[in-house]
C-alpha cells in the first residue's frame, strides 16, 4: 500500500501547480499575447513568470510519484485483498492473481447484486 498523506501532498502539490501553469494563460490571452512567440512584450512577463513556477512545479511531480511508488515497494505494508470499501463487483469474488480458468460455471448475478456484494457461484 502507499502511503495516503504522501499521495495527499502529491494530488494538491499537482493540483495547485497545474492550475499555476495554465490558468495564468487565460489572461494573457485576454490580454492579447500571441502564442508560439519566443520574445513577448515586457507587460506579460508577471502572468508569465508565474506560468513558469507552476510548470517547475508540475516538473516536480513525476518524481515525487516516483518516490511514492518506490517508497511503497519497499517499505508499505502489503494490500488486503479487498483494500477499498465497497469492493463488491464479481473481481473481488476470485482470487489474486486469477487462476486461468476462473469460473467452472458462470457466476449467477441478479440485478442489485452488485450493488450488495451477494453475488452466488
Amino acid at each position: 500500500m502507499y502511503s495516503e498523506k504522501l499521495a495527499s501532498i502529491h494530488f494538491w502539490w499537482s493540483m495547485v501547480a497545474v492550475n499555476l501553469l495554465f490558468f495564468p494563460q487565460h489572461f494573457l490571452g485576454l490580454a492579447g499575447m500571441p502564442r508560439r512567440i519566443p520574445a513577448y512584450n515586457v507587460v506579460f512577463a508577471d502572468w508569465n513568470l508565474v506560468s513558469s513556477i507552476g510548470a517547475f512545479g508540475m516538473f516536480a511531480t513525476p518524481f515525487m510519484m516516483g518516490f511514492i511508488l518506490w517508497r511503497s515497494l519497499k517499505t508499505g505494508e502489503k494490500a488486503p485483498a479487498r483494500p477499498w470499501e465497497g469492493a463488491h463487483g464479481l473481481e473481488w469474488t476470485v482470487p489474486s492473481p486469477a487462476p486461468h480458468h476462473t469460473f467452472t460455471t458462470p457466476p449467477v448475478i441478479r440485478p442489485g447484486d452488485l450493488a450488495h456484494g451477494d453475488i452466488t457461484h
